[in-house]
């Protein structure tokens, strides 16, 4: 699995939110660590305080479109200069013992295609594998993945390519290895479906897995709840948990009802009495 990102510029100021964000729990491994960042000496210190607490991969992250980040000087706004994400790359393989892999994108936008040479220069400067996602930048997560430019990607390196982006059944996963992916991440696709990754394993093998019921997502929502509670706190954990909670809670008689409850709950006990309740009236 891959955490997500940890700003390489906060973590060299201690910033305690950053540190807190680097703690592995021991069913998470293997484990990707993904940091970010401006400047190859605040990568290369980052990635050693990422290998210090247990990572087992870390990735640096150059395709993020969101603005907070490009303002650092990070994300997606690295691929203007393919030659410092190539020092960024270098610094961390040097840095630490772990694998350092590049997770970009195949454009800033629809009219240069940039993933083949960033993908060549990070294999060159030490990378063991590079993520790609198939869209540009400019595009944000919409509109399908353009599966040309990331074959060209495929065939630019030695080192493993994964595709990424838009991936949410086993055809898309198909399509991606059929250009020569050596594997495939999924991102949006898991928030409200764990299992989507044993589904699609599955089909690409022939097999179906029976769907998850109402019962068996209210669970798993419940458990991550509860998860979110013991790490940041009854009242901040149960907020958190709300971000998802319409990916979780939707598709069957009296969700929205339900829904609305857990967005208006304001603690863990009164969340945990809502779905127990959901859980507990056979929907």
């Amino acid at each position: 699995m891959c955490a997500e990102m940890v700003s390489a510029s906060a973590l060299k100021f201690n910033n305690e939110k950053s540190l807190n964000m680097l703690k592995i729990d021991k069913d998470e491994h293997p484990l990707s660590m993904q940091i970010f960042g401006g400047e190859a000496d605040d990568i290369a210190a980052a990635a050693k305080l990422a290998q210090a607490q247990g990572a087992d991969i870390i990735d640096i992250n150059a395709g993020c479109p969101v603005k907070k980040v490009n303002k650092a000087g990070a994300g997606c706004v690295l691929m203007k200069d393919p030659d410092k994400i190539g020092r960024m790359v270098a610094a961390a393989v040097k840095a630490v013992k772990v694998p350092i892999t590049l997770k970009t994108r195949i454009s800033l936008n629809r009219s240069e295609i940039l993933g083949p040479l960033i993908a060549k220069i990070a294999q060159d400067n030490g990378a063991a594998a590079v993520v790609i996602h198939a869209r540009a930048a400019a595009d944000f997560h919409n509109g399908p993945p353009n599966l040309a430019a990331l074959e060209a990607c495929v065939k630019a390196v030695n080192i493993p390519i994964i595709g990424n982006g838009g991936v949410a059944d086993a055809a898309a996963a198909k399509a991606m290895f059929n250009c020569g992916c050596q594997g495939v991440m999924i991102g949006r696709g898991a928030v409200g479906n764990p299992f989507i990754f044993r589904d699609i394993t599955a089909q690409l093998s022939g097999q179906t897995n029976a769907p998850l019921t109402a019962a068996q997502k209210l669970q798993l929502y419940l458990s991550l709840v509860i998860k979110n509670a013991q790490i940041y706190g009854g009242r901040t954990g149960v907020n958190r948990s709300k971000k998802t909670v319409g990916y979780w809670v939707k598709g069957f008689a009296g969700s929205s009802a339900i829904r609305e409850k857990l967005v208006r709950s304001e603690s863990l006990e009164e969340t945990r009495s809502i779905l127990t309740d959901a859980i507990n009236s056979k929907i």
